[in-house]
């Protein structure tokens, strides 16, 4: 293997097998990622499996080095959101109570 891409920066040292490693991982991050929810590829790695939209301006998971299917939005619930998650949970309570 000739010291390509973003490994030559190790020089002789960590052994071949760790920098192939490291050089496909790297690869697997910078490469262009379609975002899930506008389907744009204008998707940027924050830190370990934190994903940003620069589009859509949706943070998101998925796995530390690449995007799952399914993300998960890194988003607060709306004031609605919350009010009908409170009331649904009294709901329960007070069915509970009764019997």
């Amino acid at each position: 293997m000739k010291h390509e891409g973003a490994v030559r920066r190790f020089g002789p040292r960590y052994g071949l097998r760790v920098k192939k490693r490291l050089s496909k991982i790297e690869a697997m991050k910078k490469a262009e990622k379609e975002c899930p929810f506008c389907g744009y590829k204008a998707v940027k790695w924050l830190a370990v499996g934190i994903w940003y939209c620069k589009k859509c301006k949706r943070k998101f998971t998925g796995k530390a080095y690449t995007i799952v299917k399914k993300p998960k939005v890194i988003e607060k619930p709306s004031e609605e959101e919350q009010e009908s998650k409170e009331v649904k949970a009294e709901s329960n309570q007070a069915a509970q109570e009764a019997a």
